[in-house]
């Protein structure tokens, strides 16, 4: 069993993650809020972050307040994806409840612009900052949850290798109705196999042509982890 007594991290800070698709970079008001507003697709964000707990916004004033609450009330660590191709600002995650005591963290907040939905760059968007928190931080634990009802998140955490855990049934109160919270983690054990997996699909020996994958992800993850347990 591994001896933690001596074991110690620190919450996440502000960092720049860069990759061959997308450039992550720390989210700074005066510099990524008109131009995340306009990613996301301006009033069409409500759509994307339609799960989110928060109201509605009326508009890019209200969105910027919330980041900012969200930085300062509640210890968001938001990053915006840079597409290393346009330069634009297309979408956004978040570290979010860090406990270094114990080494776990959150992914959330998490809003894919209309532009890169189920794309190459937000696949290595969510490998950086998986990357980022088992390799240069230490972490022990990352987890991802969920509005149950959100079909197309629980989708994407299973693609990019987290494990389901379970749903907690009337955790919140959310928009003025219940939530079931689905509850996703990926710990650093694992990360080795999910690290090789998301390199290769990421790889340009992966790429058709025309921009398409040669193999899923998932295929590649299942046969590197029976190759593992081999």
């Amino acid at each position: 069993m591994r001896d933690l007594r001596n074991y110690k991290v620190e919450a996440p800070g502000p960092v720049t993650l860069q990759g061959r698709f997308v450039t992550l970079e720390p989210y700074e008001a005066g510099r990524h809020l008109d131009a995340l507003w306009d990613g996301l697709g301006g009033m069409g964000v409500n759509q994307l972050t339609r799960f989110f707990p928060n109201d509605d916004f009326t508009g890019i004033d209200d969105f910027g307040a919330w980041l900012e609450k969200a930085r300062t009330q509640s210890n968001f660590m938001t990053l915006v994806f840079r597409d290393n191709t346009s330069g634009r600002i297309v979408g956004m995650a978040s570290y979010m409840r860090p406990d270094p005591k114990n080494g776990v963290v959150e992914v959330g907040s998490v809003a894919h612009g209309p532009d890169v939905q189920r794309s190459p760059l937000t696949t290595e968007a969510h490998y950086l900052m998986a990357r980022h928190v088992f390799e240069d931080l230490g972490y022990r634990r990352y987890e991802w949850k969920c509005h149950n009802e959100n079909e197309a998140s629980k989708r994407s955490a299973v693609r990019y290798g987290f494990t389901f855990e379970g749903v907690f049934r009337q955790h919140v109160i959310s928009k003025g109705a219940n939530r079931d919270t689905a509850w996703f983690s990926m710990i650093d054990g694992e990360w080795p196999v999910l690290k090789q997996a998301f390199e290769a699909w990421l790889a340009p020996a992966n790429f058709e042509p025309d921009g398409s994958q040669k193999r899923r992800l998932e295929d590649i993850r299942s046969e590197l982890s029976q190759g593992a347990a081999a």
